[in-house]
């Protein structure tokens, strides 16, 4: 993080404005989802010319995916929570909990890829019996994208997992996670050959970037005796301008029309307050004991292994169709 100068900080002591408040828009996530899955369209069926009945495929996996986690987090009370599909890059769910504890986020996070490979299963072991193509298919579907969800790197719900249960406040752990991660997604981009892979990796490396500059932010609040562990609602107004002063030096080419040290609103005041918002941390109670940890890593291994033993014997036949031609 660039120098913070003094005056930045210290210069509006008193008839400070008070933080601005987000306000929830409970009406129009519906709508921006409804777009947001007619871009999906758009993109798979015709500049990836994908089947329409790959593409809906893919989408009713994403849905069902989502709607895991989307139903775990009203189950534990999460308020406005949101689903929307992204293009390429799946989709995700939204809602904000006053108190949360490990036990609560493993739930919520397993609840989407764990429904998902079970309906994989039993969908390819009625194929078995009663065998279709489409529906042998749609299994598969469902099962390696949650699989591939699985996978224990971040952004992905099996990194989640593993952060959630072991290193939530451990920022370097984190950085190599996401490094691997990228590595792993960059591997998988040259595998199937397609550059339109590469927006996941690309849009990690510039979040790793910028959670590193966060982190310099938190170590300069930790320093000054700043508490930055707390909900949006009840940080105080004073501790808002501070954290803003310090993401406006720190990202001076984002914000490069928004000046430091100068307390009134501006018209991108909601973007600033989003970024607030991703430095500072919510509470989260562990709660989790080691027999809860080890359950939680069987349980994990467990839906990891399934789809490697339907998988593995595939590709060591599909390794030796191809082996006769090459030589």
């Amino acid at each position: 993080m660039e120098n913070i100068e003094e005056e930045h900080i210290n210069s509006n002591q008193s008839g400070i404005l008070p933080k601005p408040v987000f306000v929830l828009d409970k009406k129009n996530w519906m709508r921006k989802s409804f777009i947001s899955l007619a871009i999906y369209a758009f993109i798979f069926m015709v500049i990836l010319k994908v089947e329409p009945i790959y593409g809906a495929a893919l989408l009713i996996v994403l849905l069902i995916h989502e709607l895991g986690h989307f139903f775990a987090m009203k189950a534990f009370n999460y308020s406005n929570p949101k689903l929307f599909v992204l293009p390429m890059l799946g989709s995700f769910d939204t809602g904000q909990k006053s108190i949360i504890t490990q036990r609560q986020m493993s739930v919520v996070i397993l609840a989407g890829p764990i429904p998902g490979i079970l309906i994989g299963i039993g969908l390819l072991a009625s194929n078995y019996y009663y065998p279709n193509e489409k529906v042998e298919m749609l299994g598969e579907i469902f099962m390696g994208l949650n699989f591939f969800n699985l996978l224990p790197f971040m952004p992905l719900d099996g990194g989640r997992l593993l952060e959630t249960i072991f290193i939530k406040q451990n920022h370097n752990i984190r950085v190599v996670f996401t490094i691997i991660s990228i590595l792993f997604l960059l591997f998988f981009t040259l595998m199937f050959q397609n550059p339109f892979f590469l927006i996941i990796p690309v849009s990690m490396v510039f979040e790793l970037i910028s959670e590193i500059k966060n982190q310099k932010i938190r170590d300069y609040l930790t320093q000054e005796h700043i508490n930055y562990v707390t909900e949006y609602k009840n940080l105080p107004d004073k501790d808002y301008w501070i954290i803003r002063d310090c993401i406006l030096l720190s990202f001076q080419r984002r914000y490069a029309m928004v000046q430091a040290g100068v307390y009134q609103y501006t018209l991108i005041e909601a973007n600033i307050m989003q970024h607030v918002s991703a430095i500072i941390k919510t509470p989260i109670t562990k709660d989790l004991k080691i027999i809860g940890k080890i359950l939680l890593l069987i349980i994990f291994c467990a839906f990891l292994c399934v789809p490697l033993m339907y998988y593995v014997p595939k590709a060591i036949e599909a390794m030796k169709s191809i082996a006769p031609l090459t030589k």
